[in-house]
């Protein structure tokens, strides 16, 4: 998520604060100080000590089958697949600790599927880089999503891999536009060096380097091969790719052609998705999201015939849909028509919707005075991903406890906890999201 550009005319009034993607920056410093004096379990005891959480799972078994898509839904062994979910971006970076916590507290909530990055580009950022330099992978880096990928296995959960950013958290787009064209970020502005990394030969070749070196890798804790294991569900492109210097949509949608193509053929037995954020692209449009602004067309982009499900973003306090950019606005509402819209376009398209990331802040000038009417807006958006026949949705964002048995600081004003301590009460919002999956799940 990302606050809409305050230096447009045609673009809302971003919200005050720190935003999601600044937050995340400061996240990945501070998660990495946490866990820098903690002990990683060998890879034998880890194995073992991490199969008692599967016993506690709501899922039967580690998966075996594929999610596919039939007649424009998911299936699952010939029957529908729906799902309640969640997003913890940190899986690939933390402990083996914090990846049981966070992980556990998912299957805990019966979250089928969880998002997760599966990069992290560059040195020097403060974080263990994945891809240190370009066509260099750090083997001993990739422990974590290596164990993250088996435990969620053990749990019955499903992933979705990101395999880049379009911000510049863990390295993302900007890492390989520095690496290949020396050029400094221009993301929040016109975008027109960031955007060279859609069209470059170079970066898309080193990005396809990349992709490819994730698919084919083989895990050190199941022995499959990533593109063998049906844990993981699908592979995404990019997180909210954009190309904002391209109002026509074509640069984009280019890019998503070529490497949609690209990761079928290396993974033919997953799911194929982008990533972004459902950006319509409408020339004539005055709203943000509707708009051209940020080059996207997602009506297009969700048609392309290796792209197997739509996704949709919903942050519309971010996005200026709120009291405080637009007089008598109401976010939950305008998010609830954002959905409606998506799913009637998407059954049209004949492809999967998933409500991929969605969150309300507690703001009173946004909308959102208190926590009782965050949780009315989740659950009335959740309950039109139920009712209208969306595919899923996933929340931004669940996280659990970091090593030293304190909970993962709340950065953004998202953060879903599962507190499983007796001694200490659920959240409302965590209880309604945990039933809103059981009944996704129960079809």
């Amino acid at each position: 998520m990302v606050v809409a550009p305050a230096n447009d005319p045609a673009a809302p009034a971003p919200k005050s604060g720190p935003t999601r993607r600044s937050m995340l920056s400061l996240s990945g410093a501070a998660a990495l100080a946490a866990t820098a004096t903690a002990a990683v379990a060998p890879a034998a005891h880890a194995a073992e000590a991490s199969t008692g959480g599967a016993k506690n799972s709501p899922f039967s078994r580690r998966p075996t089958s594929f999610v596919t898509v039939r007649d424009g839904k998911f299936e699952l062994d010939g029957a529908a697949f729906r799902f309640g979910g969640t997003n913890c971006y940190y899986l690939h970076q933390q402990s083996h600790y914090m990846i049981d916590a966070a992980l556990d507290d998912a299957a805990a909530m019966s979250l089928r599927v969880v998002r997760a990055w599966a990069f992290a580009d560059g040195v020097g950022n403060g974080f263990p880089p994945l891809q240190p330099q370009p066509y260099v992978y750090d083997e001993a880096a990739f422990d974590s999503i290596d164990y993250a990928v088996y435990k969620a296995g053990q749990l019955g959960i499903r992933l979705v891999l990101g395999l880049t950013n379009n911000w510049p958290d863990y390295g993302g787009m900007r890492q390989y536009v520095t690496w290949f064209l020396n050029l400094p970020d221009d993301s929040y502005g016109s975008m027109v060096n960031h955007d060279r990394f859609y069209t470059e030969k170079s970066i898309k070749d080193c990005y396809k380097s990349y992709a490819e070196h994730v698919i084919t890798r083989r895990n050190r804790y199941t022995g499959l091969r990533y593109n063998e294991d049906p844990t993981i569900m699908t592979f995404e492109l990019a997180n909210e790719p954009r190309a904002r210097s391209d109002k026509s949509g074509a640069k984009l949608l280019g890019w998503v052609a070529e490497m949609s193509r690209f990761v079928k053929r290396l993974a033919p037995r997953q799911l194929v998705a982008i990533g972004d954020e459902g950006f319509y692209g409408d020339p004539n449009a005055t709203d943000y999201p509707y708009g051209d602004y940020e080059g996207v067309r997602w009506k297009d982009l969700a048609a392309l015939p290796n792209v197997d499900y739509a996704t949709i973003h919903l942050y519309p306090e971010g996005w200026g849909e709120n009291p405080a950019s637009k007089p008598g606005t109401d976010p939950v509402a305008w998010g609830t028509e954002w959905i409606t819209r998506h799913l009637t376009d998407a059954a049209a398209i004949g492809k999967p919707l998933v409500l991929e990331e969605f969150g309300l802040s507690i703001n009173a000038s946004q909308g959102v005075p208190d926590e009782a009417a965050r949780e009315a807006g989740y659950r009335t958006w959740v309950d039109t991903v139920r009712d209208h026949g969306g595919a899923g949705d996933q929340f931004w964002l669940l996280t659990s406890r970091v090593d030293d048995g304190s909970f993962y600081p709340d950065y953004d004003g998202y953060r879903v906890v599962w507190d499983s301590d007796p001694s200490n009460a659920t959240s409302g919002l965590a209880k309604l999201l945990a039933a809103h999956a059981k009944e996704m799940a129960s079809g």
